[in-house]
């Protein structure tokens, strides 16, 4: 009998990551459990004036997914599913906190198939106790010196009082 290559399971989670935070750690745990590999890719997108710099959140990431060794930091600022292509990706994983994200989800998930019919999104609800979070409530917080210890990793909550010294 013929052994055969499996091919792996690569997905990737894109988005801004500005900054990361607990929400976005939790998915980013479990789809790292589910696939072979997980490139998180933050989006360089050009219109939004992001916080960190898109080095800056590849370096909080690379950080607070350290443990994960099938985790893999990225960018990219192309349409998905040619950045899905030059990776050999064909699942994109998008975490879901509420409705009104399920919505916006949906039309970008049919938009990416129409696209690539080849690529997949799969949805992850996010666990409940981080259904409310984004990062710019985080970002709101942090600017008026409120507590984000609960909210982001360690890491980033150093990062962001270096971003809002007083």
């Amino acid at each position: 009998m013929e052994h055969q290559l499996k091919t792996p399971r690569i997905a990737v989670y894109p988005g801004s990551f500005d900054p990361v935070t607990k929400g976005h750690m939790d998915i980013i745990q479990r789809a790292s459990r589910q696939f072979d590999k997980l490139i998180v890719a933050v989006l360089n997108n050009l219109s939004k004036n992001p916080l960190f710099t898109v080095e800056e959140r590849k370096e909080l990431l690379a950080t607070v997914t350290g443990h994960l060794p099938n985790v893999e930091i990225d960018s990219f600022r192309d349409l998905l599913v040619n950045y899905m292509d030059y990776k050999q990706a064909h699942v994109i994983v998008r975490g879901i906190r509420s409705v009104t994200d399920f919505e916006y989800e949906l039309q970008l998930a049919s938009t990416n198939h129409k696209l690539n019919s080849e690529v997949e999104t799969i949805f992850m609800m996010t666990n409940p106790k981080y259904s409310y979070l984004s990062s710019s409530v985080v970002k709101e917080i942090a600017s008026f010196h409120g507590d984000v210890g609960d909210l982001v990793p360690a890491e980033v909550e150093k990062a962001l009082k270096a971003k809002f010294v007083k």
